[in-house]
C-alpha cells in the first residue's frame, strides 16, 4: 500500500501554476497511490459548494479528483483555515471523503494522527477565536444562506484583515504551541503527527510519554514546487519536496 499525504495548496485562479502543477501530480505520483489525503487549505477561499463545485476555475481539478477517485485511489479531505465551508456537493463531485479534524489513521499497526494544524497554534488567541467562530455550525449556515457575492465580498475582507493582522505578530505566535502538540499525541495515543498550515516543512523529533516521537510539517505549494508526505508499507513517512517540471 502507498499512501500520499499534502495540504496548503491554496488553489486560486491567480496562481494557474500551482493548478497545472497539482494536475499534473495527480496523473503522475497520486495515480500510483492507494490512497490520497488532502489536510486542508486545498482551496485558498470557499464560499459555498454550490457557486465553486461548477466554477470555471474550480470544475476541471474536482473533474480530475473524480477521475482519480473512480480510477481506485481512495481520496479523502479534510478541512483548513481557508476552505472550511467544503461540504458535501464537494465531496461527491469529486469523490472524496470529509474527515473529522483530527483523524486517527492506521497503517500496518502504526497509529498516526492527521490534523491540518491550526487548532495547535494555541498562542494565537485571536486567530483561536476566529477559529471556534468560524468552525460553528449555525454561523456557517449563516454564511451559506447569504448571496454568493456578499459571501465573496466577507471572503475578501476576512484575507484582508488575516494577512495585516499576521504581519503584526511574532513569528513563534504562528507556530504551533509545543505543549499543545505534545498534549493532543497523548490524548491520541500516537507517536507519529502530521500536519500543514505553518507552512514551515520539516520532521520534528520530540518525546511523549518518555518514547521517541515525530512530527511531520507539510510544506505549501508554490508556482513550481510541491510538497507531500509518502508512506508505502512498513516504511516510516518521508516528506519529500519535487518540482513541476
Amino acid at each position: 500500500m502507498t499512501v500520499l499525504l499534502i495540504s496548503d495548496l491554496h488553489l486560486h485562479a491567480g496562481v494557474p501554476d500551482i493548478a497545472a502543477g497539482f494536475l499534473g501530480y495527480l496523473q503522475r505520483q497520486a495515480r500510483e497511490a492507494d490512497a490520497l489525503y488532502i489536510l486542508g487549505d486545498f482551496f485558498e477561499a470557499w464560499v459555498g459548494d454550490d457557486y465553486q463545485v461548477q466554477g470555471e476555475f474550480e470544475a476541471p481539478i474536482i473533474k480530475a479528483l473524480k477521475q482519480l477517485s473512480d480510477d481506485g485511489t481512495r481520496l479523502y479531505f479534510m478541512h483548513g483555515n481557508r476552505d472550511f465551508l467544503v461540504g458535501e456537493g464537494f465531496a461527491q463531485a469529486s469523490g472524496a471523503t470529509i474527515l473529522p479534524d483530527p483523524y486517527l489513521l492506521e497503517l500496518d499497526g502504526e497509529r498516526m494522527l492527521l490534523m491540518h494544524g491550526d487548532s495547535l497554534c494555541t498562542r494565537d488567541e485571536e486567530y483561536m477565536k476566529f477559529r471556534a467562530m468560524t468552525r460553528d455550525p449555525e454561523w456557517q449556515r449563516q454564511i451559506l444562506a447569504l448571496p454568493v457575492q456578499e459571501r465573496l465580498e466577507l471572503a475578501r475582507n476576512l484575507r484582508s484583515q488575516s494577512g495585516e493582522a499576521n504581519s503584526n505578530k511574532a513569528q513563534d505566535i504562528m507556530d504551533v504551541t509545543p505543549e499543545e502538540v505534545v498534549k493532543t499525541m497523548q490524548e491520541h495515543q500516537v507517536r507519529i503527527l502530521i500536519h500543514g498550515h505553518t507552512h514551515r516543512p520539516d520532521v520534528h523529533e520530540l518525546e511523549v510519554d518518555g518514547e521517541a516521537a515525530q512530527r511531520f510539517v507539510l510544506g505549501d505549494w508554490r508556482a513550481d514546487q510541491g510538497w507531500d508526505i509518502r508512506i508505502d508499507d512498513g516504511q516510516a513517512p518521508r516528506l519529500r519536496s519535487f518540482s513541476f517540471e
